[in-house]
């Protein structure tokens, strides 16, 4: 719909209809109660709403934008394969030149040999792909007992089925367990959450021990493989892992046979400062996964990309190949239309600029422990979060009753900016696109909403 200006009788029945014929993703009845959001267009780090009013959107439309909005690289290669030919299934035997050609940019930017590509369409079923390719993977070698997935506590996967089973979130599993059966987790692993007086390196330690004395009572033989976010997402808060984890997790992985999957669906493509946050600690798993950013948001997709070693598993002859499809996997227009985004992330140097503006933000936020109720903030690249606390040395919690981050995010709103919160996190992932002067923007107004947040709970 091209329409730009609406009458006061169609917002109204616009908003009626948002809120009486649609159940959002992830809804908030609280929230639609106030009033339904409508945007209707965007524009690089901006988008507007149905009366017109702009916004800067400080977590990239939900970690997708990483190009921003209506780019016109992607319009016309979008529009280029609409015309010539807008789907055909990557089914049984058949392929499409923009899937083979993406398969092959993946291929060259991903680290190690990770090279093979599953598309899917979006970041929960490549973590499902994922969790079935390393299944039926020790199947095929004759070792149908490895079951079981290690996941973490604290890191989110997916709402489906097996992603769901291996989230270590208690909100996003109570209504649906129970869920798959083999599914055991481990310590979240943040260094952030290492005891007083205890160095990086021994805590990593700490956490690796006791991963593998899991491992020891599932039985090795009985692991399938270990799902884990190498930085886990918004929901925590962008923890950094402590000295020596991933390293350690990859050799515990080889030395008892299972896979090691990551899950880079936020942190893929630029976010942390690099193409992928693994390459920050020189690990390559044995299958990585993607979605979001990926796409740049223009249109949906994800993959489930492997190693040559284990996709020759599905490959090598007749009657073994990988048991999983959808109709729009790997969809011919989507894989256009990223094509294009890739395009530009490298054209533009967005990698780099992610990189540049993330050693600011690092040296900026650092006042911000001016104010007392801000107790960490931890981050790398354009994925922050600032925890709000009641105390920074003994790392009491805030009153949730009191909805502090919440109240930050509103004033925020109301301002002219979209800040994303979980509870008493404040998220700050912009889009790589994002200049020094729109940072200083962003940056001043959480810190002014924090100051405002201070003088109304606690009249300072």
């Amino acid at each position: 719909m091209s329409k730009q200006h609406w009458s006061a009788a169609e917002k109204r029945r616009l908003r009626r209809d948002a809120a009486k014929l649609v159940i959002p993703h992830f809804a908030s009845n609280a929230e639609l109660a106030k009033e339904p959001k409508i945007f209707v267009r965007g524009k690089g780090c901006y988008v507007y709403d149905l009366d017109g009013r702009k916004y800067f959107d400080s977590f990239a439309t939900l970690l997708t934008t990483v190009c921003g909005h209506v780019r016109s690289e992607v319009t016309r290669a979008v529009q280029r394969q609409m015309e010539m030919l807008e789907f055909f299934p990557n089914y049984v035997d058949a392929f499409t030149v923009p899937l083979i050609e993406l398969a092959r940019k993946l291929a060259e930017l991903m680290p190690g040999e990770l090279s093979v590509s599953f598309f899917v369409n979006s970041g929960s079923e490549a973590n499902e792909t994922a969790m079935k390719m390393a299944r039926q993977y020790h199947v095929e070698r004759g070792q149908p007992h490895r079951f079981k997935f290690i996941a973490r506590q604290d890191s989110y996967h997916a709402t489906t089925l097996g992603g769901g089973s291996v989230t270590g979130l208690t909100w996003f599993r109570e209504y649906f367990e129970p869920l798959l059966p083999g599914c055991v987790f481990t310590k979240a692993a943040r260094d952030c959450d290492r005891p007083a007086g205890m160095d990086s390196k021994t805590y990593g330690r700490r956490c690796l021990d006791e991963l593998e004395k899991l491992i020891l009572f599932e039985k090795p033989d009985s692991i399938a493989a270990m799902i884990m976010d190498p930085i886990p997402g918004s929901n925590t808060g962008y923890p950094l892992p402590p000295e020596g984890y991933l390293q350690g997790v990859r050799a515990l992985a080889d030395k008892y046979g299972f896979l090691l999957i990551f899950d880079e669906v936020q942190t893929g493509f630029g976010k942390t400062g690099k193409w992928f946050a693994c390459e920050h600690w020189n690990v390559v798993p044995d299958i990585i996964t993607i979605g979001k950013g990926f796409t740049g948001g223009f249109i949906p997709l994800g993959a489930a990309i492997t190693t040559p070693k284990v996709a020759d598993v599905f490959q090598k002859k007749p009657g073994h190949e990988l048991r999983s499809g959808s109709t729009y996997g790997g969809h011919t227009t989507a894989c256009a239309a990223t094509l294009a985004n890739l395009a530009i992330i490298e054209k533009e140097g967005l990698v780099e600029n992610a990189r540049r503006q993330g050693e600011y933000i690092r040296k900026v936020t650092q006042r911000l422990y001016d104010h007392p109720i801000v107790g960490e903030v931890n981050g790398i690249g354009l994925l922050w979060a600032i925890k709000l606390m009641a105390d920074r040395q003994t790392k009491k919690s805030l009153d949730p009753k009191l909805g502090v981050g919440s109240w930050i995010r509103d004033w925020c709103y109301r301002r002219g900016m979209i800040l994303r919160n979980n509870g008493d996190i404040l998220i700050l992932a912009p889009s790589l696109i994002i200049t020094r002067k729109e940072t200083d923007y962003l940056l001043g107004m959480v810190e002014q909403a924090i100051a405002a947040a201070s003088r109304h709970f606690w009249k300072r």
